[in-house]
């Protein structure tokens, strides 16, 4: 049998729905009281989550822009009137920070939906039977809403499904985050070993201070933590014992490993640590996963005294990668760079737990302080 031939490299894909990677439909009620209810919920989940709605236009005397404008307020709001097509590969590159996209489903069809009962709504619900593939959960516009008909005979397990009333808005909210909480990345481990050492005049992964090498440390700090772990390596390496990622973007760095790390697979968040780092414990991992903080791209270690955080001891969230990219377009391969320049959760520790060893005579001098 001839073999397909492939015309592009198949590639991981981050998971996605219509237009972003969590998103669910509100319909079944007029858009005035569906953006209500939006405003309502995403106030409620603003602290954990980054939200967005997606709406049509009602205005019907709308002109197209001579001129794309990019208004800025001090207090960091953004108004924006640009021409634009909706595209689904465009909004989803749009759309890549957001945690949940709120859509109004009278206009547009979402992955998941929320079906608003409202009597006088029947045949606009009629009108969209068939998006009604995954309700989350019904909501009652007043107590005597109902079922249509149509609605049983089409979906007869339709009434299991929890309902609510429309102004019970902390169950909704709390709802609606467990939601989120599902579409978290899990996170994976990557230890970085593809350096070329030059300072340090030999391989630092093969240094020991504590009785192993400091590969075989670093890897175990990981998975002790019951993280998946792969070492980063550079382009046609291979090591045994490990699993591992080869370096697709070469002479990069740490950049290079960050992104070929998303590119094996972009669904994970990667907690990524260096292995020239002997005084980083278990303390200090459990610290940084326990403070991990899911709407922002990345959960970063910083020393006390220190004016920047430590990208080679991060969790970069999946939504890191597109920034990742972004700078690399302008021509930064700085993975500090971009975490200064982003939303990022900081986490302080003392300055002594972070410190790089680069020269033999630093080596040393962190053997004996380790081993005293």
């Amino acid at each position: 049998m001839q073999k397909k031939h492939q015309k592009h490299t198949k590639l991981k894909r981050r998971e996605s729905e219509n237009f972003a990677f969590n998103e669910i439909a509100i319909l079944g009620s007029k858009c005035s009281i569906i953006s209500d209810f939006v405003q309502k919920i995403s106030k409620k989940l603003q602290k954990t989550a980054k939200i967005a709605y997606f709406d049509a236009s009602h205005n019907q005397e709308i002109q197209v822009p001579t001129i794309d404008v990019f208004t800025f307020h001090h207090s960091g709001n953004l108004t924006t009137t640009i021409t634009s097509e909706m595209n689904n590969y465009n909004e989803r590159i749009r759309l890549s920070q957001y945690d949940l996209l709120f859509i109004n489903g009278n206009h547009f069809q979402g992955a998941k939906q929320i079906l608003i009962l409202d009597n006088e709504k029947e045949a606009s619900v009629k009108k969209r039977l068939a998006q009604l593939d995954r309700i989350q959960f019904v909501v009652k516009l007043n107590d005597d809403a109902t079922y249509f008909d149509f609605l049983v005979e089409k979906y007869p397990t339709i009434k299991n499904l929890k309902c609510y009333a429309i102004d019970d808005i902390d169950a909704i909210a709390k709802h609606i985050d467990n939601l989120i909480q599902e579409k978290i990345a899990p996170i994976q481990g990557l230890v970085l070993a593809g350096g070329k050492s030059s300072r340090m005049g030999q391989d630092k992964t093969q240094l020991s201070y504590h009785g192993k090498s400091q590969l075989e440390h670093t890897v175990a700090l990981l998975e002790e933590n019951s993280l998946k772990t792969f070492v980063s390596v550079a382009q046609n390496q291979e090591i045994d014992k490990h699993d591992f990622i080869q370096d697709k973007f070469v002479d990069l760095g740490a950049f290079g490993a960050i992104c070929s790390a998303f590119q094996y697979n972009p669904n994970k968040a990667w907690l990524v640590l260096a292995t020239d780092l002997p005084f980083v414990d278990d303390n200090l991992i459990q610290l940084l996963l326990k403070h991990r903080n899911p709407k922002k791209i990345a959960t970063a270690i910083k020393g006390k005294s220190k004016q920047f955080v430590e990208p080679l001891i991060t969790i970069y969230e999946p939504k890191a990668y597109p920034v990742l990219l972004n700078y690399l377009a302008q021509g930064y391969s700085c993975p500090r760079k971009v975490l200064i320049n982003s939303d990022v959760e900081i986490v302080e520790v003392d300055d002594a737990l972070i410190r790089n060893i680069n020269t033999p005579e630093e080596f040393t001098a962190a053997h004996k302080e380790i081993n005293a």
